[in-house]
């Protein structure tokens, strides 16, 4: 190697070690920065011929894939990975281009003024919506397509209509076949209407004076359609004494449609209630003959009726809570709670060969391979964790290590210039 070529091999060598010390650089500054992942620089020869001799060259890459450690928040909208997987977050929210999204393991989220969630580096968490049963239906966990940004403060109200309804209670078997006409025995049943009014029915237990074991109910909603009368009697000895054994139903004769009213046999009364412009339907079951389920008529007092009745009348979102399956569930002020959205994580096959770019994200690129999207403790996917944070990965001390050797190795590189100038300095001398 001439003296020429040693100064540029040591020129070199200052190149590699200033980048070397701006990964370092990186670090330290960012050794608070939630989610961050250290960056370092590898060393790496390269020839350029017999006049300069071997080189060398910083390569920096990226300790991608290695965890921080967690730290607890209070806050229900700051989430953490352990294990695989990124969260997918967009530049805006409901972002349609696609190139928009990113990966990144900062997960500092909070709500802007409309209600969506976003980092501290202003990037819009993504996550799959959630149908009105509460389960995910068809959706693509091979890209960005069926994604949508989060939102925690629909400001909306929302409201279901009651469909189902289930009955227990005691009737005294006493009462029936003594010869005389008793008092009835009168129930009201709330159930919430389209637009998330309350409206109620009433059924009226009248006990058979002739018969034994036998009751007849009565069904009249609130505006004073009465809809038709039940039959309901009851075993008195058996396997199952007490429980309904069988039912028998009647329409009133006065009963105008769309209004509707009908038992079956397994004690399921079907009730179209004429309160909107699309009548209502009702199932409410008495429980089965031969069943402890629903109603029974046992010696004694008389226990009233309680409705398990569904739907839910109008109301707001009042917070959020995640889940550690990625589930959102939206906290209404009624106490009802909602699955709103699942977080997905995304998986690249080769987590270090993802590129960084601003905001602490990160995009795909040919060495990382493609994503895959999994739920939470699935497939590849780590657990998901609300109220914590990741911290970086940076070691301090580590990288005050790796400081003190670059710096050595910078300081060596300058004395080979230094060195290699007064050589040349002393061949120019030679002609004197």
């Amino acid at each position: 190697m001439t003296i020429s070529g040693a100064m540029q091999s040591a020129v070199a060598g200052l190149k590699a070690g200033a980048k070397a010390v701006g990964s370092i650089s990186a670090n330290i500054s960012n050794s608070q920065t939630v989610g961050y992942k250290r960056s370092f620089a590898s060393m790496v020869t390269t020839t350029g011929g017999l006049a300069s001799g071997s080189g060398v060259k910083a390569v920096v890459g990226a300790e991608v894939s290695t965890q921080g450690s967690m730290t607890s928040t209070s806050s229900a909208t700051d989430l953490a990975i352990s294990g695989d997987g990124f969260f997918v977050v967009s530049k805006n929210p409901n972002d349609p281009v696609m190139s928009n999204y990113f990966l990144t393991r900062a997960g500092s989220f909070t709500p802007d003024e409309n209600g969506y969630l976003k980092n501290a580096a202003g990037y819009y968490l993504s996550a799959f919506s959630m149908q009105d049963d509460g389960t995910l239906g068809g959706v693509d966990y091979n890209s960005y397509n069926s994604l949508t940004s989060v939102n925690v403060k629909q400001t909306g109200v929302t409201a279901e209509a009651s469909g189902s309804a289930s009955v227990t209670g005691n009737l005294p078997a006493g009462d029936t076949g003594t010869g005389a006409v008793t008092a009835p025995f009168i129930s009201t049943m709330p159930y919430v209407n389209a637009l998330g009014g309350t409206e109620y029915l009433t059924i009226s237990w009248q006990a058979s004076d002739t018969t034994s074991n036998l009751w007849t109910a009565t069904v009249t909603s609130e505006d004073g359609t009465t809809f038709g009368t039940m039959e309901v009697s009851f075993s008195d000895s058996g396997s199952t004494p007490g429980a309904p054994a069988t039912y028998a139903f009647t329409a009133d004769p006065g009963l105008v449609a769309p209004s509707a009213f009908s038992v079956d046999a397994n004690g399921n009364m079907s009730l179209t209630i004429d309160n909107g412009t699309t009548p209502q339907n009702i199932t409410i079951s008495f429980g089965a003959p031969g069943s402890y389920a629903g109603l029974t008529q046992f010696a004694g007092d008389y226990t009233p009726q309680t409705y398990d009745v569904d739907g839910t009348e109008v109301t707001t979102m009042a917070s959020a809570e995640i889940d550690d399956k990625g589930v959102v569930w939206g906290i209404y002020e009624n106490g009802d709670r909602k699955a709103l959205y699942q977080i997905p994580l995304a998986t690249p096959r080769n987590p270090d060969g993802m590129k960084l770019i601003n905001g602490n994200a990160y995009v795909l690129t040919q060495d990382s391979g493609a994503m895959v999207l999994n739920l939470a403790n699935a497939g590849s996917a780590g657990s998901l964790s609300s109220y914590q944070l990741e911290a970086s990965n940076t070691d301090i001390a580590q990288e005050m290590t790796d400081m003190i050797q670059v710096q050595r190795s910078y300081s060596s590189n300058a004395k080979v210039i230094t060195t290699a100038d007064e050589m040349l300095q002393e061949t120019t001398n030679l002609k004197r």
